[in-house]
């Protein structure tokens, strides 16, 4: 059984349709990309999978639990977590405080956890490699690390599945190397990561299942290579990223 299962999603807005009939599987500890677009419904899906939006059909099973009428605080107590494509950090707080705010939610509803919060926040900075600016300000951080700081706010929700929406914007390449890393280690802690990203040398290298999404439709599944080799996904979509780049 998949940790994540989209089964049959359908969204419209008015006589829009912003996503027809798709469905996504995430296996525990397995890196799974959706890709597409611009406007192809990617943060739509977010949005129904995390609660934010209600799909005129479909459902979204969460550990082999139906959560498709559930809020988005009760689907993160089951288990989910996400990321933004703006980010969404708290400006007035350091990294430090960031995470251990996610940290005290989270210990609110599950208060059985071993160690102290200052220790669970510790380890979640050295796992992110956050140390050198735990105690910074996040406004004074470049981009591509608030995005390390957001993905590290939402491991401190202990989550199964962690929805990641563009979460290599910003950096160079250099901290994409390192945040590839740190993905890989994730999956290898059992973590079902879904990955949103238009950066698609990371999503070939790290992602073992690539889902394709085009005008709201699934337009292709498969492993890297071959989506890759997928000439209908070429036309649509890694063609013209090729012809940019």
């Amino acid at each position: 059984m998949a940790r994540l299962d989209v089964a049959g999603v359908t969204v419209r807005f008015g006589g829009h349709t912003a996503l027809s009939k798709v469905s996504v599987t995430a296996e525990a500890g397995s890196l799974t990309a959706l890709i597409g677009p611009n406007g192809a419904g990617k943060t739509t899906l977010f949005n129904v999978i995390t609660g934010l939006q209600r799909p005129d059909s479909g459902r979204v099973v969460l550990d082999g639990h139906d959560i498709t009428r559930l809020s988005p605080h009760k689907r993160a107590r089951h288990g989910l977590a996400r990321t933004f494509q703006r980010l969404e950090l708290f400006t007035m707080l350091s990294v430090r405080e960031n995470i251990g705010v996610a940290a005290d939610v989270h210990r609110s509803w599950a208060p059985r956890q071993h160690g102290s919060l200052d220790e669970r926040v510790q380890r979640i900075i050295d796992l992110t490699g956050l140390g050198d600016v735990a105690d910074t300000r996040v406004t004074a951080l470049p981009t591509g690390q608030c995005r390390v700081v957001e993905l590290a706010r939402a491991l401190a929700c202990d989550p199964k599945v962690l929805l990641l929406d563009e979460p290599a914007s910003g950096q160079d390449e250099a901290e994409t190397e390192t945040f590839a890393s740190l993905l890989r280690r994730l999956a290898d802690d059992g973590v079902a990561v879904l990955l949103v990203e238009h950066d698609v040398q990371l999503v070939m290298e790290v992602c073992t299942t690539v889902h394709v999404l085009d005008f709201g439709a699934l337009l292709a599944v498969g492993t890297p290579a071959q989506v890759q080799a997928n000439p209908a996904v070429r036309a649509a979509y890694l063609g013209h990223l090729e012809e940019v780049g």
